[in-house]
């Protein structure tokens, strides 16, 4: 499947600002209970991207278009798996302790000596 289309510069610039306005401004209004879902969402468009790099890649006709293709693919699966490692440690920081012996001292308060 081959789509010819062509846009001019200026119009691929606007478009281009406008997704970026348009994200900055969702994103900002986003509370921060909700940033992790968000970013493990996002990561899930990064692999979108990338199967669009591939599907690019698939149908470039010269050297400059499968060097461009192939740096896309390459930065947009890095970016992927970069999203969902720093994902994964953000979610680690609200992981229970395994063993019940970390929990139990964690919620034992200190008995300070009453002054007589």
């Amino acid at each position: 499947m081959y789509f010819n289309i062509s846009v001019s510069g200026f119009i691929a610039l606007y478009i281009f600002m406008l997704a970026a306005f348009a994200g900055w401004v969702i994103i900002g209004r986003v509370p921060a209970i909700l940033h992790t879902p968000l970013m493990s969402g996002s990561n899930f468009v990064h692999g979108i991207v990338v199967v669009g790099g591939i599907y690019a890649l698939l149908n470039a006709s010269t050297v400059e278009q499968q060097v461009i293709g192939f740096f896309a693919v390459l930065l947009g699966a890095g970016n992927a798996a970069g999203g969902y490692a720093v994902t994964d440690r953000m979610l680690a920081m609200f992981r229970t302790s395994a063993h019940p012996a970390h929990r139990k001292a964690a919620s034992v308060k200190p008995i300070h000596a009453k002054k007589h």
